[in-house]
């Protein structure tokens, strides 16, 4: 893979700063992100989620995996509140204002399916009713100081934004398939699904569309953060798919799918991420003579 530099100057005026409202956002949804990550990570049964959270979530892994977003979404939020550049996280607000407003509608669509006497539910629906406007709001005026890359900006080689663009579009399709078709995708899923888990997932899957970004903006310094990201979450779910490995069913060719898709993903995404980070870095030191 090779790497490029960025041929357009920045435009007067593009101050590419994140400001204040998308900082203080950021600040307010962390907390629930790391509480809902602790709950569903280390009490994932469907009993402690019946007692705990806002349904009973079966099986186990469904709700680790669910963890697993939550933990990265923190960690992408306070990356934001520290981040000075707007473009190094421009990249993640749609894809999770797409997942929060797939979550709202899972919500409203399977009303009955919530445990309503829990505290933990009534967070749940004012946060995902609220949220994705929010995000939205904030996402389309912290656009209006975007700027263009910079003339020595560190880009990703053509080959390697199209493979992050189709990794983004497999995702939507996945996405699509699970939240319009859950019967269908009960019917074929690597592990035990619900209409509302299978929509549920469909709606982590959304979080993939942040690869289609790939298409548009190919500096790595607007996917280096969101790489950070994928791989917190790769991690804990490559941890949850070993504690819950009893919840797949190995005669299903999804499953294998799923164990292949996953490995690949987790290679390439280290491959890349090295491979840019390395080239960062030896720009970063001054030529000898």
């Amino acid at each position: 893979m090779s790497a490029t530099r960025g041929s357009e100057a920045r435009l007067p005026g593009a101050t590419d700063r994140v400001l204040p409202s998308t900082r203080v956002l950021s600040i307010v949804i962390i907390p629930f992100l790391l509480a809902a990550f602790v709950l569903l990570y280390f009490w994932p049964s469907a009993d402690d989620t019946a007692r705990l959270f806002a349904w009973r979530i079966t099986p186990g892994f469904t709700s680790m995996m669910l963890a697993a977003v939550y933990l990265g979404g923190a960690y992408f939020f306070l990356r934001v509140t520290v981040e000075r550049r707007w473009h190094r996280v421009a990249g993640g607000f749609i894809a999770v204002g797409s997942f929060a407003t797939l979550m709202g509608i899972a919500t409203v669509l399977h009303w009955d399916r919530f445990i309503h006497s829990n505290v933990a539910f009534w967070v749940w629906a004012t946060l995902y009713f609220i949220t994705p406007f929010l995000v939205f709001a904030v996402w389309l005026v912290n656009r209006q100081v975007a700027g263009p890359p910079d003339v020595d900006d560190l880009l990703l080689s053509d080959g390697t934004a199209i493979g992050i663009g189709i990794f983004g579009i497999v995702a939507v399709g996945t996405c699509l398939f699970l939240f319009l078709l859950p019967k269908a995708a009960i019917a074929v899923w690597p592990w035990p699904l619900t209409e509302l888990t299978a929509r549920v997932v469909g709606a982590i899957f959304a979080l993939g569309e942040a690869g289609l970004g790939a298409f548009a903006d190919r500096r790595w310094s607007s996917a280096r953060i969101l790489f950070q990201v994928e791989g917190f979450m790769l991690l804990l779910i490559g941890i949850a798919a070993i504690r819950g490995h009893g919840d797949f069913d190995p005669t299903r060719p999804l499953t294998w799918v799923f164990v292949v898709g996953f490995a690949v993903l987790v290679l390439g995404s280290t491959v890349v991420y090295l491979r840019m980070e390395g080239l960062s870095r030896g720009r970063a030191v001054p030529d000898r003579p």
